[in-house]
């Protein structure tokens, strides 16, 4: 099948080619024919798979004909409303890309970043809003933005969304968008929750699954290490100097993780950069473009930072801290290996892990090859840390010697 056999038509297709695409992904192939058909949609497929492109192209196509309204007189027709702002960056670069031969003006407006030059691009007027939640609903409130034409409305990974507190806010920027419009819902994994929203704003949605979740990516050869969590990070040093070469991605639970090994590994030589939660927009863009072109070649994140992060040419993913959610294992994992490259994960695994490997085994229906030959081997008897906490050595209720005589009588 070619982009042709779906409708799409010479403006779009000439830029589609130039991006070096031939043929649809499976995910396009069969969400864009129901988009152009004005469906309400839920697909759920990994990022990797090409569903931005599976929305961003037909609605292109639906708004074609409305592309030479006046500039002033452009009213935004598409809101596609993102969890993160890298995500959201990336979606506005497909939009920009794919809509070259077109007079259809996207923008992208999220928070951390200066509001007043995302307003003066709104008064210019827009076809196509890519937004975050807290943003959209910020410039709404203040009537920059204005959701009275929106035709379609895109949800997209939105179990992140979920995770990451944002359902009332989705629920709020639906309610003010006008009743007749079509949504579409996409989403790695599909919790009870997302199903849940799915059930509440959705018409009769038509559904679409590429690759269930639990198909962790093909390319990907997957390497455990069982390690003891004070050694984790000598393990780290030692597969670095070794094993791997190229670029890497390292996942971290925490920010103060992603700091704390990002200082040991400069100290020791590497070019690296991180991004998480607590750095400002431009500071997380320029590490993932330093990363992108090649200035650094290790790159360490959370999984919130990460997700839906399009890097290419990745060789490696570390698994420094294993998630307790064994689909964030399916998507970390998935971050290499892409577009029929061949990537390795290593994952560093210690005693308080063990039961989250057993849940990544399950859902992925693959034994994990374990590298037993390194210098930290965890002890197969070795118990998780745990610390407890001490009591004070006071009884509860009574009152030390000293403080009663302190006391005043007022009787």
């Amino acid at each position: 099948m070619s982009f042709k056999d779906l409708q799409l038509n010479k403006p779009i297709l000439r830029a589609i080619a130039e991006a070096g695409y031939n043929e649809p992904t499976l995910v396009q192939e069969q969400t864009i024919p129901l988009v152009l058909d004005k469906k309400d949609v839920i697909t759920s497929a990994q990022t990797g798979t090409g569903k931005t492109a599976a929305f961003a192209l037909p609605i292109l196509q639906l708004l074609f004909d409305k592309q030479d309204a006046p500039k002033k007189g452009k009213k935004i027709r598409a809101l596609i409303v993102s969890p993160t702002r890298e995500l959201a960056v990336q979606i506005g670069e497909n939009f920009k890309t794919y809509s070259k031969y077109t007079n259809l003006r996207s923008t992208v407006i999220f928070g951390g970043a200066s509001i007043e030059p995302q307003i003066d691009v709104l008064k210019k007027g827009i076809d196509i809003l890519v937004a975050t939640p807290g943003r959209l609903l910020d410039l709404h409130k203040q009537d920059y933005v204005n959701l009275d034409y929106i035709e379609t409305l895109v949800l997209d990974e939105a179990d992140l969304m979920l995770d990451m507190g944002f359902i009332d806010d989705v629920k709020k920027v639906e309610r003010l968008c006008p009743e007749s419009k079509q949504i579409l819902l996409f989403s790695a994994t599909m919790p009870f929750k997302v199903e849940q929203l799915a059930n509440t704003i959705l018409k009769a949605p038509k559904r679409i699954e590429v690759t269930p979740t639990s198909s962790a990516a093909k390319n990907v050869s997957q390497v455990l290490y069982y390690v003891p969590k004070r050694n984790k990070i000598e393990l780290c040093l030692h597969v670095l100097r070794n094993t791997i070469k190229g670029s890497i991605l390292i996942f971290r639970r925490t920010k103060f993780g992603v700091d704390k090994l990002e200082q040991t590994l400069i100290k020791n030589g590497y070019k690296v950069d991180s991004i998480h939660g607590d750095k400002t927009q431009s500071d997380r863009q320029s590490a993932l473009n330093k990363f992108k072109n090649g200035y650094v070649n290790i790159l360490i994140a959370t999984d919130v930072a990460a997700r839906g992060i399009d890097i290419n040419e990745l060789d490696a993913v570390i698994n420094f801290d294993l998630p307790n959610v064994p689909e964030t294992y399916v998507h970390r994992i998935g971050r290499t290996g892409r577009a029929g490259n061949v990537g390795t994960s290593y994952s560093f695994c210690s005693a308080d892990e063990k039961s989250y490997i057993k849940t990544i085994q399950q859902l992925i229906n693959v034994q994990i090859l374990i590298e037993e030959n390194h210098p930290y081997p965890l002890d197969p008897k070795a118990k998780p840390i745990v610390h407890k906490k001490k009591g004070s050595k006071h009884k509860k209720g009574r009152k030390s010697e000293a403080s009663k005589k302190k006391k005043k009588r007022w009787y």
